[in-house]
This record gives structure tokens, sequence and C-alpha cells, in this order.
């Protein structure tokens, strides 16, 4: 009997802690492909070959959540690359698509550009969905892996 009422215990606690859960729906989730392409740009046509350092953040109810990447020495600071253009915003690209912002900083030390930070908000659990899409197509194509804070 006390086997009997633990049990039943144990299920009303994990029936409550699942009702603050955030719903996920598992039938739209959609698999990445192997080998898959993805890539990020500052300037349309200039793929970012520093891989940048990310952190993210996301509402306990899994509502919204914020990217916010640091790039050291990019690339698109190169005299080679000036010709390409102007930066004009973080560019994510991939299969699905693309996903872009305009929160894009430069840090400057002597008067040189050093870093790029830009930010990422996603409004959505469904942004956020696409985004770790995106990330981990982005970590298949440069041997990146995630840690967990």
């Amino acid at each position: 009997m006390k086997v009997l009422q633990t049990l039943v215990t144990f299920s009303a606690a994990i029936a409550a802690t699942e009702a603050f859960a955030p719903s996920v729906n598992l039938s739209s989730r959609q698999v990445t492909s192997l080998n898959a392409e993805a890539e990020i740009q500052f300037v349309r046509g200039l793929k970012e070959k520093v891989v940048p350092d990310i952190k993210l953040t996301r509402a306990r109810d899994g509502s919204s959540g914020v990217a916010t990447f640091k790039f050291v020495n990019p690339n698109v600071f190169d005299a080679s690359t000036a010709s390409a253009g102007e930066i004009t915003g973080l560019f994510l690209i991939d299969d699905e698509g693309e996903m872009s912002s305009n929160d894009v900083n430069a840090n400057f030390v002597n008067g040189k550009p050093t870093n790029i930070e830009a930010t990422l908000v996603m409004r959505s659990p469904a942004e956020w969905d696409r985004f770790m899409r995106f990330m981990e197509r982005y970590g298949e194509a440069n041997g990146l892996g995630f840690s967990k804070a």
C-alpha cells in the first residue's frame, strides 16, 4: 500500500510539473539534414570566415530569446574585402532561408576595428527553433559543439 501511495504521489508531482513546462509540438519538428550548408554574412555575398563566440539566453516560458554574437578580427575588416561593400547587418543563411538583424556594432582600439558584436532577438518559440536548426547546420559546417553554461 505504501508503494502504491508513493507511486500515485510521484505521478501527481510529474503531472503538476508538466503543467508549467513550455509546450512542445514534436510533430512539427523538422529534421536537420547532415552536410547542410550554413553561413554568416555582414556584407551580402561575403561569407564571414571567423567563427563567433555565441551566447544564448531564453525566457523561462520559452516565449523569446536572444543570441549575442562576438566576432574577433572578422574578415569583413580585411582590406581585401573592402571592395565587397559596407556592413549592412547580420545575415544567417542556410537551406531554409535567412534570418537577419540590424543590431550590429563594431569595437575599435586605437582607431582600428577589432571586433563585431551583433544581437539577434527571437520573439517566438518558432523563431527560437528556427535559430537552433540554423546553429545545428552552422555547427556541422564549422566543426563546432554546444556547451551549456
